[in-house]
């Protein structure tokens, strides 16, 4: 962790005084009791719900749970299975580490999914992901791989006796005589480990791993999605011409047969098509494709549906304005997913004419995982509604009437949470933007509150009126604390369009602030926003806009950066998707530096005063860290307040609980400091919680 950088006698206590009379103006406001409050460790505690998988006769699913586990420092995930007609829950798996993406075989016998728990098979590869199969009446799972390398992603074939699975090939004999002669070094471009499909037969029982046969193989393509047929004799899938993030425009469909292994590329369009499913009577496939567009970071994704042998491409969702998630092809048309503004809705589609039914409901509806039975009667998803956390549900398909199969929920209970709303505002140039706004439970449109400003990253994302885990900004602590905070779906994000999607093409930045500061300014007219006391935040996208903030703007008490772009050319030539700043700026930094400048928090350093707090993982490949260094140093040398933490072995997400811990108390500190006027103190490592000697108490999920 780096040291804080040096400030200015003169300006720190300047700072002191100011903070005085913050902390005056506080007192004015009546924060929630701190015993209603959740702790950081609390929040990061809460378990969660996922990943639901219903079983072919529509009778049970099978759902990840995840808990904190705070003597290994991870979370962790086993599966538990829901009777719908009871509604009784029970764990499936309870081994060490990690159990996920379950799947049902077509005969509902059988639950295959991924684990890197210790191998029970001598010689596997330690922590490796393998395929374990487990009865559905329980009992121990049996290990199906021993490969050298994680499983990706895998599929049953429709006869309940076969196994795809896809995996990065091992290093080659070549490879390992290199590192021996020479050490490890690799090749920028050059050295790929090529993803390929692998099958294995699957018998119950069995003492040892099946042996996996190659279904795929050379230096031609790297696999992505895959899927069988309905008759099982081939796989679709999607290739690109290496790994890198970077080549993702060149995924093209494949077709392979499994008697075979040969190989036909049957979609070769511009942009890139990827996750295929096959129609019923295995006549055609359907599957995601970027219709040609060059620019298929913003704008819409399509379905399209080709011939199985290849042939011209039938685009079925240009009338539909946004991006449509396919979920699956059944018997009365097909399954797609889409964003709604703060909604996430299940939608139809008929192959033959185009029309598009939207089926879940109700209207604010946020969902998501999908999962059919054999008939397409019934589905088990993912959902929440405002001011709620997220269960599994299940219902028929006509009519929606979700039946919740679990009380995630309840661990809420106890706690005084924040109110969320949709609210919406015009910004500069008269577009609309919404937003979520917390405000506490005792909230009083008579008195003034301080506003933090809470940004996704993305820009794509999109935030809800949902309840959910915190886990880098202590939302709830701050609205606890007195706080309105509030979270924009700013131009760029995902639910609102392609021409939303679209404003920010070579507007980075300039109209994302005037977004963030419009909504700002509305609160302040309406009288309960303090603009004395404005903070803002965010991570990624949210990280940039929250330094272009940091950068452009005397109206904000404190900033927090996390893992945010500071100059569009250093992130360019560093970062591991290249294409992203090339189709948003329609320019490389050589084509067009100006663009590149302009957009650039850095370009506007010497107006920047507002204290900023610097967080990013140490390995960020998305957003490397020259771009935290060059901030930071810039914000030094301009005698800004500034403090830069970096989390060693990170990447782009810190993604274990006490580093998440440490994140969310650096951010707490800091705004606790310039927002409230709280004196900062050093932190002392404190000596270890009783319950960081045990896992988490589990919640009935």
């Amino acid at each position: 962790m780096r040291k804080v950088s040096l400030i200015r006698f003169a300006m720190a206590c300047s700072g002191v005084f100011a903070a005085s009379a913050v902390a005056q103006e506080a007192a004015k406001t009546a924060p929630t009791p701190a015993s209603t409050v959740p702790t950081i460790d609390q929040s990061l505690e809460w378990q969660s719900a996922s990943s639901p998988k219903i079983s072919p006769d529509g009778k049970r699913v099978v759902y990840e749970v995840q808990k904190t586990n705070w003597e290994e420092n991870a979370f962790e995930r086993n599966l538990w299975i829901a009777e719908i007609a009871t509604g009784e829950t029970h764990a499936l798996t309870t081994a060490k580490k990690s159990s996920t993406n379950p799947a049902w075989s077509p005969d509902g016998k059988w639950i295959v999914f991924l684990s890197d728990r210790p191998g029970q098979i001598p010689g596997t590869a330690e922590g490796k992901k393998q395929l374990y199969a487990i009865s559905t009446d329980g009992g121990e799972a049996q290990q199906l791989t021993k490969v050298e390398n994680d499983v990706n992603d895998f599929e049953w074939a429709p006869d309940s006796k076969r196994i795809a699975f896809s995996m990065s090939d091992p290093e080659t004999k070549a490879m390992k005589d290199r590192k021996e002669k020479y050490g490890e070094y690799s090749v920028v471009h050059g050295d790929y480990q090529m993803t390929h499909l692998w099958t294995i037969e699957f018998s119950s029982g069995s003492a040892g791993p099946a042996e996996a046969k190659r279904l795929t193989e050379g230096d031609k393509f790297s696999v992505g999605d895959f899927s069988w047929s309905p008759d099982g004799t081939r796989m679709a899938f999607s290739a690109q011409k290496d790994p890198d993030l970077i080549s993702g425009d060149t995924s093209d469909l494949y077709v392979v047969n499994v008697n075979d292994k040969a190989v036909k590329r049957i979609v070769s369009t511009p942009g890139p098509d990827r996750n295929p499913h096959w129609s019923p009577d295995g006549k055609k496939i359907a599957f995601e494709t970027a219709a040609g567009s060059q620019y298929f970071f913003y704008t819409n994704g399509r379905i399209g549906v080709v011939g199985a042998d290849g042939g011209a491409v039938q685009v079925l969702t240009e009338s539909f304005d946004e991006n449509s998630g396919l979920i699956a092809w059944g018997p009365d048309g097909i399954y797609f997913g889409a964003v709604q503004k703060t909604a996430v809705h299940l939608f139809r589609l008929n192959p033959a004419t185009g029309a598009v039914e939207k089926l879940s409901a109700p209207e604010g509806l946020a969902a998501s995982g999908f999962s059919f039975s054999r008939d397409y009667k019934i589905v088990a998803y993912r959902a929440a509604l405002d001011d709620q956390y997220a269960e599994i549900y299940t219902t028929s398909v006509a009519p929606w009437q979700g039946k919740k199969l679990t009380s995630m929920g309840e661990q809420l209970k106890g706690f005084s949470l924040a109110h969320r709303e949709v609210v919406s505002w015009k910004s500069a140039d008269g577009t609309t933007i919404e937003g979520v706004l917390y405000t506490p439970p005792n909230f009083d449109a008579k008195k003034k509150y301080p506003l933090l400003v809470v940004i996704h990253g993305g820009p794509t994302g999109v935030d809800q009126p949902v309840v959910n885990a915190d886990r880098y900004y202590p939302i709830e602590r701050f609205v606890a604390k007195g706080a309105m905070v509030l979270r924009p779906n700013y131009r760029g994000s995902a639910g609102y369009g392609e021409k939303f999607r679209s404003l920010n093409v070579r507007n980075l930045g300039i109209g994302d602030y005037a977004d963030v500061i419009s909504g700002v300014d509305s609160l302040i007219a309406k009288g309960f926003a303090d603009k004395e006391r404005v903070g803002a935040m965010g991570w990624s996208q949210g990280g940039y806009i929250s330094a272009y903030i940091t950068t452009i703007s005397d109206r904000f008490k404190a900033v927090s950066v996390g893992a945010g772009i500071s100059d569009w050319s250093t992130y360019y030539v560093n970062t591991d998707i290249t294409p992203f700043t090339r189709q948003y700026l329609h320019a490389t930094p050589w084509d067009d530096p100006e663009i590149y400048w302009k957009t650039s928090p850095i370009s506007n350093i010497a107006k920047a005063r507002t204290p900023t707090l610097i967080q990013h993982g140490e390995n960020d490949k998305r957003v490397p860290i020259p771009n935290a260094y060059e901030l930071r140093q810039a914000l030094e040398d301009r005698g800004v307040p500034v403090k830069m933490v970096v989390y060693k072995g990170f990447g782009h997400g810190i993604t274990k609980p006490k580093q998440q811990r440490a994140v969310m108390e650096e951010n707490e500190k800091w705004f606790a400091q310039y927002i409230w006027g709280e004196k900062p103190e050093e932190a002392t490592p404190a000596a270890p919680k009783k319950d960081e000697k045990k896992s988490t108490a589990a919640v009935n999920p």
